[in-house]
């Protein structure tokens, strides 16, 4: 009996498993995969755009300072 629960109890571990493996490969109707296609694409585009307007934030920071630091000069 303890030898037939070791046997169930390692199949099921290898059943859960490869079902995890199916849900990544299996096309029932293409949908966990759009689904988490569609979520690493939304956060590499949020990431994308976090880093533009970074970049034009500091682009405008350089061109303020260095037209304050301009009309320093004229004096």
């Amino acid at each position: 009996m303890a030898m037939r629960s070791t046997f169930i109890s390692r199949s099921h571990s290898m059943v859960s498993n490869s079902r995890s493996a199916l849900r990544f490969l299996s096309d029932q109707g293409g949908r966990v995969l759009e689904d988490e296609e569609r979520a690493r694409e939304n956060l590499y585009v949020k990431k994308m755009e976090k880093e533009k307007l970074e970049k034009q934030k500091q682009k405008l920071e350089d061109k303020e300072k260095a037209d304050k630091e301009k009309s320093d000069k004229k004096p």
